[in-house]
């Protein structure tokens, strides 16, 4: 039993990092009323929401009507173009993760089935980019930006707009990668596997998720404060039309953003800490944020910095560009690892080395204009 607990969080190391981190907060500052209160229980419930919506919509093949546009694709250029920027642009309204879930093994079908293999490593390495990249747009397109945009007092039209430059600047970099990838041949055939291709059928599950999407979608552009009446709503329904679908979402994720909620409310209590932040980040969010992300991922770090920030733009840039440094630096290039290795065991260094090495190229042009733009003040 223990020996299967301790593989469990071997496999889930996100989740056993905040765990320890989560002890080591209450260890500094021992829990509280005033910690219960302190953690965000509105962003996790909204988290929970989505992901329950979005497990219906892998079930149900709501994005099924692209899978199939892709394989009339007829050659390397518009395929990969067309998958990646699947990623870049879904991102931004059903979470750079699961954007990924989608698309990632849609894309090692095709190009397995089209003999196309030399390509999956570079093409994956750029629809993850796509995905922090496209996520980064919208209030729900990551975690960490549902949680700052809760804490935030700005409305999504302004919101767009500040993030709006850095979404631009990413698209066209993502075309050149392209581009370059099939410099020698830009014209290289692509011959889709039929069994891709499914036809849509939608039923009342089918109309149900999309309709529970617009609510959440809804809830958070809003910011409600009758998000619990929302939640009720949407495992109500899902409880009466679906329950077995309970079983299959991502429980993890949401207890891995609670563990980091309890380590930030904590270390926020304690003086030592908080005087040591206070001191350091101000002024310097986004170093901070692309440094500690490396560390602990961009989503805690955006949890744990937020209290001691007074440029909300170094932050969310900071965040939204961490992930281009490491796996480590964002969830989703975790993720993305996670489905290569299941299809080709015992060669994630080969994934490491092409990621690491494409995702830089990318950094290295975007991190000083990101830099630049985060002194634009999101509440002037």
């Amino acid at each position: 039993m223990m020996k299967n607990v301790l593989n469990w969080l071997k496999k889930e190391a996100m989740l056993t990092l905040s765990l320890l981190a989560a002890v080591a907060g209450l260890i500094i500052t021992p829990p509280s009323a005033a910690l219960l209160h302190q953690i965000d229980w509105r962003t996790l419930g909204v988290l929970l929401m989505m992901l329950c919506v979005l497990e219906g919509f892998k079930q149900e093949n709501v994005l099924q009507p692209l899978v199939n546009l892709a394989g009339k694709m007829k050659n390397m250029t518009a395929v990969s173009l067309f998958l990646v920027f699947g990623v870049f642009f879904s991102s931004m309204f059903v979470t750079n993760d699961v954007s990924l879930l989608i698309f990632v093994p849609l894309t090692i079908l095709l190009f397995r089935s089209a003999d196309k293999e030399k390509y999956i490593l570079p093409v994956i390495s750029m629809e993850n980019i796509a995905a922090v990249r496209g996520s980064l747009l919208t209030p729900f397109g990551s975690p960490q930006n549902l949680f700052l945009y809760g804490q935030s007092n700005i409305s999504v039209w302004k919101f767009l707009l500040h993030m709006s430059p850095l979404c631009v600047m990413s698209a066209v970099l993502l075309i050149c990668f392209i581009l370059f990838l099939y410099r020698k041949n830009r014209k290289e055939t692509f011959v889709c596997d039929e069994r891709a291709l499914k036809p849509v059928e939608k039923t009342f599950k089918w109309w149900m998720y999309l309709g529970l999407f617009a609510l959440v979608l809804l809830v958070i552009v809003t910011r409600t404060r009758w998000w619990l009446i929302a939640l009720a709503l949407v495992l109500g329904m899902i409880a009466a039309a679906d329950r077995k679908l309970f079983a299959k979402v991502d429980y993890v994720l949401i207890l891995t953003f609670l563990c980091f909620f309890v380590f930030s409310s904590s270390i926020t209590a304690n003086p030592s800490i908080a005087g040591f932040l206070e001191r350091n980040v101000a002024g310097r969010e986004y170093w901070w944020t692309i440094g500690m992300s490396q560390i602990i991922s961009n989503v805690p770090a955006s949890i744990v910095l937020y209290p001691f920030t007074k440029n909300f733009a170094g932050l969310i840039y900071g965040a939204d560009t961490a992930g281009l440094c490491s796996l480590i630096g964002s969830l989703a290039s975790v993720i993305n690892y996670r489905i290569y290795v299941r299809e080709y065991p015992g060669k994630g260094k080969n994934f490491i080395k092409v990621f690491t090495f494409i995702s830089w190229a990318f950094f290295l042009i975007v991190v000083i204009p990101g830099l630049l733009l985060s002194q634009w003040n999101f509440f002037s």
